[in-house]
């Protein structure tokens, strides 16, 4: 039985790919082991790329907002009227601050 079992380990080491190391005592090496570390370093570099890019474009989206937007928002949220608000929105338009 481990005869049969080494002829057939030794058998299937001898048609491995030449780039395939195999140890003395048929243990065969293939650098499987390094592909998981690199699949989630990969996936977490993505995920960390792809969460600043989404930052920046919204950081810089919520700063050219300015004035008006931050009127629309209390008007949104039901802080002033709708008079208090065309009336700010006239003022804001009339003066710009650039």
């Amino acid at each position: 039985m481990l005869t049969s079992l080494s002829t057939t380990i030794a058998a299937a080491a001898a048609q491995l790919p030449t780039d395939t190391v195999v140890h003395g005592d048929g243990f065969v090496f293939w650098p499987f082991f390094l592909l998981i570390p690199l699949f989630w370093i990969l996936v977490i570099g993505f995920f960390i790329f792809f969460g600043r890019r989404m930052w920046r474009r919204n950081h810089y989206w919520a700063a050219t907002q300015g004035a008006e937007g931050v009127l629309r928002e209390r008007y949104a949220r039901g802080e002033i009227d709708e008079t208090e608000y065309r009336q700010r929105l006239e003022v804001l338009r009339a003066h710009p601050t650039n």
